[in-house]
């Protein structure tokens, strides 16, 4: 994986990524400490005035996520700096806690502060080894300086491990599944307490805030959100990447650090896995900004962008990612138990030229019966990856399915 060093003051600015975290001494020489007093009490208006949107997936705006339990009656709350990252697509958690600890930790703290709440849970995947390592290491660095309990709770392999509920979930009861709401974690989280589960790149982006303020924020970014964002690229004729990004940066733009072009290029997938494939021509000069492309249907999400090259098949990669999305369901509910696996198999069949004769019609009609009857989001968002592979591989679905054949020639293993 190679990452690309950001400009001054900028997450991924500092020391060059070699596999180093970031000391807390160079941390502090490099921006200064937190700060103190009044500043806490002004944060949120600051983070509503940076209009920062969370970095998890669902793009929430935080200033109205930390105001809503600061605002609550009283009682002590939870942080949960969530970096379990179980997007195996995304690598950018797992990058920023390997190399840049302190300045999630600072985040995690100011939100502690801000909303009144007495433990920090960092809550990161347990096959994340060196970021593990880094924000242990990060920790001991800071012993007996902060006022909260602060400690870490790996979060099993999973995609849904990383969801709010099963978090909370995973850090009471060791069972990483996600629950129907209400109640929400921001209501009845973590020991029962208000809990604000925050995405780690987002807490990285407030300790920023907390010492440049929103203006300097927003004087980043190219479209209608302001600021930057850590983006992982993939597909391309390099190794997946991690880069930091001012927000309206161009598809097109980040297909020349994935070493490809416009011609040698089928489809993008945006937003990971919980988000959707798109073709090519139509997202090319295509700003990558939460805001533009929630206007065009689409979604920034994790902030994957995802290359499919011309030799490879857009039905096979499709096949592959729900394949996927089946096997790591919570598998508490039909719509995942038996929707989803049922889509993937069929997509599946489709790939291998071995498809029943009514597949294609068969997942047609079972994308809107699965979607939005789930015990949590998790079919949703295959469900919306589906569909998209629908519109944007159509044809390639059809004759796969008609001929058993891959249309464009790329060899499929025929089933049996």
């Amino acid at each position: 994986m190679i990452t690309l060093q950001g400009p001054a003051r900028r997450l991924l600015a500092g020391p060059f990524l070699d596999g180093q975290a970031e000391q807390y001494r160079a941390h502090l020489a490099r921006l200064g400490p937190l700060p103190l007093g009044s500043a806490y009490r002004e944060l949120i208006g600051e983070i509503e005035s940076s209009h920062l949107l969370g970095r998890g997936g669902a793009g929430f705006p935080v200033g109205r996520k930390w105001r809503a339990i600061a605002d609550r009656d009283g009682g002590p709350a939870v942080v949960v700096a969530n970096g379990a990252e179980g997007e195996i697509a995304s690598a950018k958690d797992r990058v920023l806690l390997a190399h840049r600890p302190h300045l999630v930790i600072d985040g995690a703290l100011l939100a502690a502060e801000a909303i009144g709440a007495e433990e920090v849970v960092f809550y990161i995947g347990s096959e994340h080894r060196a970021a593990m390592h880094a924000v242990a290491n990060a920790l001991r660095e800071r012993d007996g300086e902060v006022g909260y309990r602060l400690r870490i709770v790996a979060a099993p392999v999973g995609y849904v491990a990383g969801e709010a509920s099963a978090a909370v979930n995973c850090i009471d009861h060791a069972d990483p599944r996600p629950t129907t709401a209400p109640p929400r974690p921001s209501t009845s989280g973590v020991h029962g307490l208000p809990t604000l589960v925050q995405n780690v790149e987002t807490l990285a982006h407030v300790a920023l805030i907390a010492r440049f303020g929103s203006d300097w924020y927003r004087s980043a970014g190219r479209a209608d959100s302001g600021g930057t964002a850590l983006v992982t690229v993939s597909g391309g004729t390099t190794d997946p990447r991690v880069d930091e990004i001012d927000l309206g940066t161009t598809v097109g733009e980040l297909a020349i650090v994935a070493g490809v072009t416009q011609t040698s290029t089928r489809a993008v997938i945006l937003g990971g896995y919980f988000g959707t494939w798109a073709s090519v021509d139509d997202v090319w000069a295509l700003p990558l900004d939460p805001a533009v492309m929630r206007a065009r249907g689409l979604a920034f999400g994790c902030g994957l962008v995802g290359f499919l090259t011309t030799d490879r098949c857009g039905v096979t990669a499709t096949a592959e990612i729900m394949e996927f999305m089946a096997g790591a369901s919570a598998a508490q509910c039909g719509p995942c138990r038996f929707g989803l696996r049922s889509i993937a198999d069929a997509t599946t069949r489709i790939a291998l030229g071995a498809a029943r004769p009514t597949d294609l019609a068969d997942i047609e009609r079972w994308l809107p019966l699965v979607d939005g009857r789930g015990a949590c989001h998790h079919p949703d968002g295959a469900v919306q990856l589906m569909a998209s592979a629908v519109a944007v591989f159509g044809d390639e679905l059809a004759r796969h399915a008609r001929t058993g054949q891959c249309p464009e020639g790329y060899g499929l293993r025929r089933a049996g």
